[in-house]
């Protein structure tokens, strides 16, 4: 019997279900004579469920039927104290044009509150959901003056923001925070949606004076997190570190945060922030790890920055960090560094081989070891000793199977292969790397391989690919100008070639390299003029405009040239740099 009455009661229910979807439907889809009779037949059914009484009051009114709809209502409310039915009632008389009797119900509504403060929950919600919004904040101000231990900021933050009173939105947020600091990032993430990166903006000012203000008034280090989070939006990254230095000095726990910061200002292109928040890290940790670490990056900034006659300063700051903290496996990464510096700057290659081949006698990890080889294996390359650069790639591989570090030192194979024009060999191993879980490795053996497969059998000597693969390994070897001589010869001996659009893409890279930026636009321009249905369109087209934008401060022709990527070339790889570089210019908030 009761199997019987649990089957009767499961087919009840979906039949109910399966009502309630086909009222909806009808609904949605505009079909209301038929939503009206689906839900009249549910909510007789079941008159105690409120989303069927405010469904069929809906329908009422979308088919104009405002009578019928306040009659439901009416009779609702005489049978059950339920305040958000006098918020439907008033905006069924609003929809009449009747604002007395309108006023009169959401007054109504909203003096419930007097008596339960716990009812503006609901109360609001529903004048939210109306659009009533004026009624809403009424409602949540109440609730809160009546019983402070509520908190309705949230929901007033997202009113004033629809509202587009931004200050009292911003203000609203903040308080709510001051009470639910667990929402910091939810906060910042609605925030985002209202600031730009131009600390100009009106809305990053407001919210920038607001900060202080609380600073000022009620200091607590989450205000310094949220000024130093605006300013790292504004990319105004020493006036996030004196906040982050603000907080470290009360806290004194970790430098985490200003160490993020410091990575943050190097990979954003201001190298003199990064410094001196990495200075800041030497002074200041006593863990030694992380005062190496901080070490290395500061040596990686200074030797970026460096002139020639700057190279004898760090090759023996180099020096006395080895000595201070040792050759072992602790500072491996400031080894491999040293390794790179002496080769590639110094022009050392056989002392930087031999100190590296030491290195590898530490004793230390597969993964470490393997990233003294690949450093190794690189500095042979660029003394054209490929046949044992070779060697080295492939004991990484066949030691870190599968990992980035393995996908990398397989295209370093191919590559390798390719400066020696064995471009057949470069092709095999490159059709193995189009599927790398690394994304970059994946990009770069897809570009490679397309310069190869375009351009192999342009002529039967491959003169213009092996002329433009031994550029390559020009740059590589930093002998720029050499590089850029040899791309010319191709460009003048081989104009009708595919290569072309490439080697000026090449040739202008360069030059930027070398702060020619007047040589690098006319470069970026040919392929712009000459090349429209080329593969290379929009590389040109957004490199132009980084340079308008960055080096030739010309806003206006940069924000011309983002637009380009956004309208004609929206399936870019540089789309989404593009659009919201574009933003940032017209002076958009930032999403």
């Amino acid at each position: 019997m009761r199997l019987i009455y649990i089957l009767c009661f499961l087919i009840s229910f979906n039949a109910f279900s399966q009502d309630d979807i086909v009222a909806q439907e009808y609904f949605k889809n505009g079909e209301f004579e038929k939503a009206l009779i689906s839900y009249k037949k549910l909510y007789s059914k079941n008159t105690k469920n409120r989303r069927y009484l405010i469904a069929l009051v809906k329908t009422h009114q979308q088919l104009e039927q405002y009578k019928d709809a306040e009659k439901l209502l009416t009779n609702y409310l005489s049978l059950v104290n339920y305040p958000p039915a006098f918020v439907e009632l008033g905006y069924n008389y609003k929809l009449q044009n009747d604002t007395i009797n309108a006023n009169y119900n959401f007054k109504k509504a909203i003096d419930e509150v007097d008596l339960k403060p716990n009812y503006a929950g609901i109360i609001g919600r529903t004048f939210q959901d109306l659009s009533l919004l004026e009624q809403a904040i009424e409602t949540y101000e109440k609730a809160m003056a009546l019983k402070p231990e509520l908190n309705f900021n949230m929901q007033l933050a997202r009113i004033y923001g629809e509202q587009g009173n931004i200050e009292k939105m911003f203000n609203s947020y903040i308080n709510f925070s001051e009470i639910n600091d667990t929402y910091i990032n939810t906060i910042k993430r609605e925030f985002s949606t209202f600031i730009s990166e131009n600390k100009d903006n009106e809305n990053n000012i407001i919210l920038r004076k607001i900060l202080l203000k609380k600073i000022q008034n009620a200091p607590n280090l989450m205000w310094n997190d949220m000024l130093s989070w605006l300013f790292i939006q504004q990319k105004d990254y020493n006036k996030a570190f004196t906040q982050e230095k603000a907080i470290y000095k009360r806290q004194m726990e970790s430098l985490d945060r200003i160490k993020d910061l410091a990575k943050i200002a190097y990979t954003q292109n201001q190298p003199e922030a990064a410094k001196n928040i990495f200075q800041f890290i030497v002074d200041n940790t006593q863990d030694i790890d992380i005062k190496i670490e901080a070490h290395y990056n500061l040596l990686k900034i200074k030797t970026e920055q460096a002139t020639k006659k700057d190279y004898k300063i760090i090759n023996q700051n180099y020096l006395n960090l080895l000595e201070t903290f040792g050759i072992s496996g602790r500072t491996i990464d400031l080894q491999i560094a040293y390794g790179h510096f002496l080769a590639f700057y110094l022009n050392k290659p056989n002392d930087a081989i031999n100190f590296l081949k030491d290195s590898l006698k530490l004793g230390v990890s597969n993964y470490y070891l393997s990233r003294i080889k690949m450093e190794l294996a690189d500095i042979l390359v660029l003394e054209e000793k490929f046949n044992e650069a070779l060697i080295y790639y492939t004991q990484i591989q066949r030691a870190l199977k599968n990992s980035p570090l393995s996908q990398e030192a397989r295209f370093k194979v191919a590559k390798t292969s390719y400066y020696k024009g064995d471009f057949k060999w470069a092709e095999s191993q490159l059709k193995i790397l189009k599927a790398s879980t690394s994304q970059l490795t994946a990009n770069d053996a897809l570009d490679l391989k397309l310069l190869i497969s375009d351009n192999k059998g342009e002529d039967s000597l491959q003169t213009a690919l092996k002329h433009y693969a031994k550029a390559d390994l020009l740059a590589f070897q930093n002998k720029k100008e050499q590089s850029i001589s040899l791309l010319n010869t191709i460009l003048q001996e081989h104009k009708t070639e595919t290569i072309i659009p490439q080697t000026l893409l090449k040739q202008a890279q360069l030059f930027e390299e070398k702060s020619q930026f007047e040589k690098a636009k006319a470069n970026y321009e040919q392929i712009i003029s000459g090349y429209r249905e080329g593969i290379l369109i929009d590389d040109a087209i957004y490199a132009l405009a980084e340079i308008y934008a960055n080096k030739l401060a010309q806003p206006e022709k940069a924000k011309a040239l983002y637009e380009r990527i956004i309208f004609e070339h929206a399936d870019s790889i540089y789309f989404v740099q593009a659009r919201k570089k574009y933003r940032a210019l017209r002076g958009d908030a930032i999403n």
